[in-house]
């Protein structure tokens, strides 16, 4: 049987084939009429091997930032790795592999960084989480009795769905990789973590930072980003409410505004 080049393409330097074999029909009169017993071709030239990308970057993950309860990194994932996560939590990275992550309040004292690479391999950093000094206020009181009732539920619930919505949007902002500045001035009031403790029996920590600083305070952003939320009235908990995204997972949220 012959073949007949359908297409050829040059890469690399190598000609690459693609061939067909010819349908019975398309034999040739004079092929059929004289049938003739010919050699095998010579194999043809081997196609010399595709280049292959060598991964850039560096061979361990590369971190900087605050290794404590509550604190943050960003940081470099190894060369050539796919995905990476914070011990369950899975890590955005961007294109040249950099990434943001945090710790959560009661963190503990370890963590891990995994990367995984195509082919399944992975590379696992283990981090050293130091303890933070909460501020924990025992109260010699009975804890009050919490619950939510249906009709704080039917105005709550789509409230939670417009903050969880926000959160999850992707806007592309970078100031996530910025330093972080101040966003208003004033004194602290109220500090993330710290907690009130009812005979033996946690309440929520704080998981914001309360700054007073008077009625109708200048506020800004602590780094560049998008508004993805600007509450057009109060909201029950959180009053009046803006929500910014920084970017990679980052985002900052101002509550009780007086206005916006």
């Amino acid at each position: 049987m012959r073949f007949r080049l359908q297409h050829a393409l040059f890469v690399s330097g190598a000609l690459l084939c693609a061939c067909v074999p010819m349908a019975a029909d398309e034999t040739s009169t004079a092929d059929a009429q004289n049938p003739v017993s010919t050699a095998a071709p010579p194999p043809g030239p081997t196609p010399l091997p595709l280049p292959t990308q060598t991964p850039t970057g560096p061979a361990s993950f590369v971190v900087q930032g605050e290794l404590i309860q509550g604190g943050w990194i960003r940081g470099q994932a190894p060369g050539g790795a796919v995905s990476a996560r914070l011990g369950d939590q899975a890590l955005v990275l961007d294109d040249s592999g950099q990434f943001f992550a945090a710790f959560d309040r009661d963190a503990g004292p370890t963590a891990e960084l995994v990367g995984a690479f195509a082919g399944g391999r992975t590379h696992t950093t283990p981090l050293a989480i130091a303890p933070r000094n909460w501020q924990i206020e025992h109260i010699n009181a009975a804890r009050r009795p919490g619950g939510s009732t249906e009709n704080f539920m039917a105005v709550r619930g789509p409230e939670l769905e417009r903050i969880a919505a926000a959160r999850a949007r992707e806007t592309g902002a970078q100031g996530w990789r910025e330093s972080f500045i101040r966003p208003a001035s004033g004194r602290y009031s109220g500090m993330f973590g710290s907690q009130r403790i009812y005979r033996g029996e946690p309440g929520a920590y704080h998981s914001g930072l309360d700054i007073a600083g008077g009625a109708g305070a200048q506020v800004i952003a602590p780094a560049s980003g998008v508004v993805v939320l600007a509450a057009d009235r109060p909201f029950t908990l959180e009053g009046n409410l803006l929500i910014i995204d920084h970017g990679n997972g980052l985002n900052s949220a101002f509550l009780h505004l007086s206005r916006i």
